[in-house]
């Protein structure tokens, strides 16, 4: 089944554990990402490095963000494949994940659950 996320403000922690794990991110334009583990001395934990670098369309920039803990925001993860569309509002958002997720549910179960 796929998943849609949607994001808004900062996306620190296990809301890069879950979104990274997510089929399809989308995010409002203020929106602010990192891994931060590095910065408190912790292995990333529930998969985030071993997915992120999938995700994204550069494995380098995956490290680099892995090892600097340095935040990201909306335009550079929709640049870097993180996330599929990046909207003004909160509300444009959830109106565009909607209509996604009604367009993907009227695709024959078989070939969507694949």
């Amino acid at each position: 089944m796929p998943v849609i996320c949607t994001i808004q403000g900062y996306c620190i922690g296990a809301g890069i554990d879950l979104s990274s794990a997510c089929d399809i991110r989308l995010c409002t334009k203020d929106a602010k990402f990192t891994i931060k583990e590095v910065d408190i001395g912790i292995c990333a934990d529930l998969g985030t490095i071993q997915r992120f670098g999938r995700v994204v369309s550069s494995d380098s920039w995956a490290r680099e963000l892995a090892y600097t803990a340095r935040y990201f925001g909306a335009e550079e993860a929709n640049h870097r494949g993180y996330v599929s569309n990046v909207y003004a509002t909160i509300e444009d958002m959830h109106k565009a994940a909607h209509k996604l997720a009604e367009t993907i549910a009227s695709k024959s179960p078989v070939a969507v659950h694949t």
